[in-house]
């Protein structure tokens, strides 16, 4: 996917205030409008253009792009860094689906997937009272955060325009409740902690949507857990019971006679706590003994006379 430069797209540095990018896009617009414009490519850089303001006129939108730096070059190949989102608190406001649909994939992976949460509305308005707007970010936690519930230190960014009409980040830190079982994709809500009110209308509410950080052992599926169990030859070929780890533990686990490499074994309800909770498979991966001392080799060697095994024979070969 190509990487887009929507600062070089307008023209403008990547320090212009909100004004100067205003103008630019202005200047643009009239330039390629396909009405009017009698460049050959005018309704395709009319749409890039368009694209690009669409992001940098928002300050939230704008400093979400920031963050992927600026080396970045146009026209290389790119995918978004993992979770590169998290941790930026953002209004409930946006573009609609339809309106993401209209700009190029590159877009789409950024800002085309519920970026910034779903909107809840601003609630209802009496006289020159109004509640406040509700925000959403993303987090992520430890899995063992979700397993035992944790209350944990969260610091958010939240993009605003200064006095100058620079866009900057302001942080502020959270002490959150986790809840035992909490799982991705699931929202916590904090109450009154979006946008004060106007008058006397209260705060609107902050959604925290849960990640996972990347474990060192475990991948995430649901409430279910996927683990690699490196098993010996003779283990899966013989059967063994052996040491497996999970995260209220380790337990024993069962090898069957004849395992093979990927095949899955199921410890039910050994994953996220829930109603029900999730099981966690264990992968068995077959790992050789290295062939580094005479003995060893020597084994290796009997093993090929002995067994006479062929890998390929289901291949033909």
């Amino acid at each position: 996917m190509e990487f887009k430069d929507y600062y070089k797209i307008m023209g403008v540095e990547r320090n212009a205030t909100q004004d100067e990018i205003k103008r630019a896009y202005r200047k643009l617009a009239r330039k390629y409008h396909p009405d009017v414009s009698k460049e050959p490519d005018a309704e395709a850089r009319f749409k890039e253009v368009g694209e690009a303001y669409e992001v940098l006129k928002d300050p939230e939108k704008r400093a979400a792009y920031d963050q992927l730096g600026a080396n970045w070059k146009a026209g290389a190949d790119f995918n978004p860094p993992p979770d590169w989102d998290a941790g930026f608190e953002f209004g409930g406001g946006g573009f609609t689906a339809g309106e993401a649909g209209d700009y190029s994939d590159f877009f789409e992976s950024l800002f085309g997937r519920g970026f910034g949460g779903v909107h809840t509305g601003g609630g209802r308005r009496r006289g020159f009272h109004a509640r406040g707007e509700d925000h959403h970010a993303r987090v992520l936690i430890d899995l063992e955060d979700a397993f035992n519930g944790a209350t944990r230190s969260i610091t958010l960014r939240h993009p605003e325009l200064d006095s100058s009409g620079h866009v900057v980040t302001r942080e502020r830190t959270l002490n959150v409740k986790i809840p035992k079982g909490v799982k991705e994709g699931q929202r916590i809500r904090l109450a009154g902690q979006g946008a004060p009110g106007i008058g006397d209308g209260p705060a609107g509410d902050l959604y925290l949507e849960i990640g996972f950080n990347p474990h060192p052992l475990y991948r995430v599926e649901g409430r279910d857990l996927y683990l690699d169990l490196p098993v010996a030859p003779w283990e899966a070929a013989l059967g063994a019971t052996v040491k497996t780890p999970t995260p209220g533990g380790p337990v024993d686990l069962k090898i069957p006679a004849g395992t093979r490499s990927g095949q899955k074994l199921r410890l039910k309800g050994r994953g996220i706590p829930g109603k029900p909770p999730g099981d966690i498979y264990v992968i068995p991966q077959i790992v050789l003994p290295p062939a580094n001392t005479d003995n060893a080799r020597a084994l290796y060697e009997k093993m090929k006379r002995e067994l006479a095994f062929n890998p390929r024979a289901k291949l033909g070969v």
